[in-house]
């Protein structure tokens, strides 16, 4: 793997989340919390912990080395995935789009040498790893992905319109 695949993944999980995110700004507040029977009981639980699962990644990579990307204070905060952030969709897609630009900036500071590195870093249990890098960056964009899937299965089931996976529209 090289530099370019993990640009081009962080650009295309951006563009398919702001288009993903065009669908779910036009739920209810109602639909946004409903409960629909998976792990992740709403597309607010959903998001809320893709949110965290990615924020939480970028932060990791710190320990690897120096990021400019961390230095800033969006990244002072801990998120526990014990909470369900946004209270609202508005919020939510505020936040989201920040983050998918961070994750943007991380990729434009990857190196191709940091992807063989070994990352360590404690997980949200307190357990140690350490993991290729290179690795760990294709985990976080399968893990986004996968979870894109779960919310056009619950938009799916909130009967809303939901084609945001086309190659054509992003690529």
């Amino acid at each position: 793997m090289q530099k370019d695949t993990v640009v081009l993944w962080a650009k295309y999980n951006k563009t398919i989340n702001e288009i993903m995110n065009g669908f779910i700004k036009t739920l209810r507040p109602d639909e946004w919390n409903k409960q629909l029977g998976g792990f992740f009981k709403s597309v607010r639980e959903l998001c809320s912990h893709l949110y965290i699962a990615d924020f939480s990644w970028l932060k990791r990579f710190g320990n690897l080395r120096e990021f400019n990307f961390l230095k800033d204070s969006f990244f002072e905060k801990n998120l526990s995935f014990n909470v369900v952030l946004f209270e609202n969709i508005d919020e939510y897609l505020a936040k989201r789009l920040e983050l998918d630009t961070k994750m943007c900036a991380f990729a434009a500071e990857i190196q191709d040498e940091d992807l063989g590195k070994m990352l360590r870093y404690t997980n949200s249990q307190g357990e140690s790893f350490e993991k290729n890098a290179g690795g760990l960056i294709m985990h976080i964009f399968n893990h986004d992905t996968h979870h894109r899937g779960m919310i056009s299965l619950y938009l799916e089931l909130l009967e809303r319109e939901n084609d945001f996976c086309s190659f054509n529209r992003v690529l």
